[in-house]
C-alpha cells in the first residue's frame, strides 16, 4: 500500500488534528511491529533489553 504525502494534494491546505491523530497511529503500529520483528529475530537481545528495563523499574525512586 503506497503512502501518499497529504501536502502533495493540497500544499496550502493545513492538516487537521484527526489526519495527524491517523498518521501518528500508523506511525505507531509500525514501530511496533518493527519492535515485535526485532525481538523474534534477535531473542538474547530482547530477553536482555527486558531483564534491564525490568531493573530499571525496580530501582526508581518518586
Amino acid at each position: 500500500m503506497p503512502v501518499r504525502d497529504p501536502d502533495e494534494e493540497f500544499p496550502e491546505r493545513p492538516e487537521t488534528d484527526a489526519e495527524r491523530r491517523r498518521r501518528r497511529a500508523q506511525f505507531l503500529r509500525d514501530l511496533a511491529e518493527a519492535r515485535e520483528l526485532r525481538d523474534r529475530v534477535q531473542p538474547r537481545r530482547a530477553k536482555t533489553a527486558r531483564l534491564r528495563h525490568a531493573m530499571r523499574m525496580r530501582t526508581f525512586r518518586w
